[in-house]
């Protein structure tokens, strides 16, 4: 059973950084071909892709809103994903998702991938 659980979040002041990190069981990232992506939700707002990537080819993928800023990594041995947040801006301020799915192809679609964390609430001040 594929479950996922992340961490990190907090609330921090404009230009800060967070780390999350989404701890995953029941599949392996060395010997599976998973989409892992992080997803992030605000009040009233619809949920948007943060930054995704495969684990069979490494192709990773971010947001416009998001490139320079984060960085997604993945840890084989921990089998845990990472997003490092720096220069947070309010407009980030949201519930932070992991998700993944089993598949080689990705997309940025928040309904392709079946298998959701609890989330983990980031908040920044300005």
């Amino acid at each position: 059973q594929v479950q996922l659980e992340e961490s990190g979040g907090g609330s921090v002041q404009a230009g800060g950084s967070l780390r999350l990190s989404c701890k995953a069981s029941g599949f392996t990232f060395t010997y599976s071909r998973y989409c892992l992506g992080w997803f992030r939700q605000a009040p009233g707002k619809e949920r948007e892709g943060v930054a995704r990537t495969a684990t069979g080819n490494g192709i990773t993928l971010y947001a416009d809103s998001v490139t320079g800023r984060f960085t997604l990594s993945r840890d084989s041995a921990k089998n845990t994903l990472y997003l490092q947040m720096n220069n947070l801006k309010p407009d980030d301020t949201a519930m932070y998702y992991c998700a993944a799915r089993s598949a080689s192809v990705c997309s940025w679609a928040p309904e392709y991938y079946n298998y959701w964390g609890q989330g983990t609430q980031v908040t920044v001040s300005s």
